[in-house]
């Protein structure tokens, strides 16, 4: 599921943004930038505070937003290739879900004045990340609430979720030519009952620099 995963941010969600030449995170594990342009910034880079307290996580996605605001463009390079680490065990993978999450919404804030000069799509990509996990969430609690009072099943919601999640499966296995991409459905069960207590959670605590893996 974690390789799906990847696969879906990188060849969907990055390769979409490269379209308008401002990819909103250039991967820790497979990024390169222009010497000229990284010395730049670099007095920025290496000072990223958040309210006040210095911050150290994230580094990538700062550091891209950097770059865009400084008027720079980022592209995706499909055939780039790179080994990174990832958790196998549940633990660690939402302690990684957690700082990733802190590191969205922290950048988000950044990148809301960048917005206006990048394309309507950006925006809407931008606002859509961070809405979409909180109307996930809305729709969830309230058809968990008719459950629970009205012993009634929500079916028209499961429907809708299950229906957006078989869409979005199935244009990935015909793009990848791989069937595997059909089992990506069971992260959606993952996605409402892990992920978003996980993302909730860090948005309460976004002052909260640990790097949680390390």
């Amino acid at each position: 599921l974690i390789d799906m995963e990847y696969w879906l941010a990188c060849n969907e969600e990055r390769a979409a943004q490269a379209r308008f030449g401002a990819v909103m995170c250039c991967c820790g594990p497979c990024a390169m930038y222009r010497r000229s342009a990284l010395l730049l910034l670099l007095d920025q880079y290496e000072t990223q505070f958040f309210r006040g307290k210095p911050s150290d996580f994230g580094e990538d996605r700062h550091l891209t937003i950097l770059m865009l605001k400084a008027g720079f463009r980022t592209e995706y390079v499909p055939d780039a290739v790179a080994a990174t680490v990832v958790p196998d065990r549940l633990g660690p993978y939402l302690r990684q879900q957690l700082r990733w999450a802190r590191s969205t919404f922290r950048d988000t804030f950044l990148a809301l004045r960048l917005l206006p000069e990048l394309d309507r799509y950006l925006t809407l990509d931008v606002v859509g990340q961070n809405l979409g996990p909180l109307l996930l969430a809305v729709s969830s609690l309230a058809a968990l609430a008719q459950l629970a009072l009205t012993a009634t099943v929500p079916w028209w919601t499961g429907l809708i979720i299950a229906s957006m999640t078989v869409v979005r499966c199935s244009v990935a296995a015909f793009r990848a030519r791989e069937l595997r991409f059909l089992g990506f459905s069971l992260h959606t069960l993952i996605n409402i009952f892990l992920l978003l207590p996980v993302k909730a959670y860090a948005l309460c605590t976004l002052s909260n620099s640990d790097w949680l893996s390390r």
